[in-house]
């Protein structure tokens, strides 16, 4: 599977109380919590997010809390990848959990710029920025993880499983 979309470049250390604030995690409906990410970070980011769109940040992305609702919004305003140097662990877990594609590669997180245009092979890992006419490599996820991700998160992954048995 091939994604492409413009990127929204943030740093360090963004954590899940910036991804989502928590004074909005009583709205229990994923769309309408979803109109609040990245607002304390980024005010314009729902208004100007479109479908396919990637999100490129630094180190230690989604530290924090360990609240699921952060890799949800995002995949709620259709984010198609996360790409960063490194992530959290729990967010990793929560990202894969609800289908959401992240990428590590410290290399990408360096060179990529607000802006520029990305597209992501997950087969092979292969990260090419188009705007700057360079390729990155990160580790590809094994098929398992893949039909996690491309069945829209673990539990629908779990029902496709039954469904074929």
């Amino acid at each position: 599977m091939i994604v492409q979309g413009s990127v929204f470049k943030y740093g360090d250390n963004v954590d899940t109380d910036v991804i989502i604030p928590a004074r909005y995690l009583n709205i229990a409906d994923p769309a309408e919590l979803s109109t609040h990410a990245m607002e304390d970070i980024d005010a314009e980011f729902v208004h100007r997010v479109q479908p396919g769109d990637l999100i490129v940040a630094n180190r230690n992305f989604g530290c924090g809390s360990s609240r699921e609702h952060a890799p949800l919004v995002l995949r709620e305003n259709k984010v198609s990848c996360v790409i960063a140097a490194s992530f959290a662990r729990i967010f990793y877990r929560n990202a894969i959990n609800i289908g959401l594609p992240i990428l590590e590669c410290a290399e990408a997180a360096e060179r990529i710029a607000a802006g520029d245009v990305v597209s992501v092979d997950f087969d092979t890992g292969c990260i090419t920025n188009l705007t700057k006419h360079e390729t990155y490599q990160a580790a590809a996820f094994p098929p398992f993880i893949q039909k996690i991700i491309t069945a829209g998160g673990l539990l629908a992954s779990l029902r496709e499983r039954e469904q074929e048995d």
